[in-house]
């Protein structure tokens, strides 16, 4: 285990997390997101499924992704959850989905599966690591929900359990996507990160303050964490957006 490693552990264990600038909000309900996308939205995922997953140009494809709000409430969990789909239907391998935001886990509502069963008791009890995952619809997409039992996150995340669960999973699947809790407010996404191929960063439209995204930027790279991407999510349109594409 590395040194970087141990230090993000013992943040983990201690802080649990950064401190935010001004207060945090509380913690937003899951809502499930409107079944179908528009057809810009879905072009966009799938150039990005392209270029970080099935570009001929990639010398080494990553196989775990690890997806991160700079900010509470820019949306990981839904870009996560339709990158998810997106690559799911662009190939014909296994897609897995984990819900690692142990924080405020919602992608067992987005996909309205039962959340009984998931990462966590993944890490806690043995047995293949298939047993946790749920199919979608017969489909070639998987997900692991985060799952009910009481460990508390910190628990969890300095597991060393954790990481051979995921690596089990990239074993298992050909794609495995993890969603994570924000970066401004907890630790996770730096250790989970130490546990993926890179991180794609999610910042909300006319929300997320530029220095915040900087400093969550800034904080990755000083954990040599390596940024995969990002995405700019719910972007709105000064000018008709039919228009704006034509210029």
């Amino acid at each position: 285990m590395s040194k970087n490693f141990e230090l993000l552990i013992r943040m983990v264990k201690e802080l649990g997390v950064f401190q935010p600038l001004g207060a945090p909000p509380s913690p937003a309900l899951g809502k499930r997101p409107e079944p179908e996308v528009d057809a810009r939205t879905r072009e966009e995922l799938m150039k990005l499924v392209q270029r970080v997953f099935l570009s001929p140009r990639l010398a080494e494809v990553p196989r775990a992704v690890l997806f991160s709000a700079v900010d509470q409430g820019d949306g990981s969990s839904r870009i996560c959850a339709r990158v998810g789909e997106a690559l799911a239907g662009q190939t014909p391998g296994s897609v897995c989905i984990v819900d690692a935001n142990l924080r405020s886990p919602t992608l067992h509502e987005q996909f309205a599966l039962e959340n009984g069963i998931g990462l966590k008791e993944a890490v806690m009890q043995f047995g293949p690591v298939r047993r946790f995952a749920q199919r979608y619809c017969g489909t070639n997409l998987w997900l692991v929900t985060c799952g009910s039992q009481t460990p508390d996150p910190h628990t969890i995340l300095a597991s060393d359990r954790l990481g051979s669960r995921i690596r089990a999973l990239c074993a298992e699947f050909d794609h495995v996507l993890i969603d994570s809790p924000p970066l401004s407010l907890y630790a996770d996404a730096f250790v989970l990160g130490q546990l993926t191929d890179g991180i794609i960063l999610v910042v909300e439209a006319n929300s997320t303050r530029r220095e915040v995204a900087q400093k969550a930027k800034e904080n990755l790279e000083a954990a040599s964490l390596r940024i995969l991407g990002s995405v700019l999510n719910n972007r709105t349109f000064p000018i008709p957006e039919t228009i704006y594409w034509k210029l």
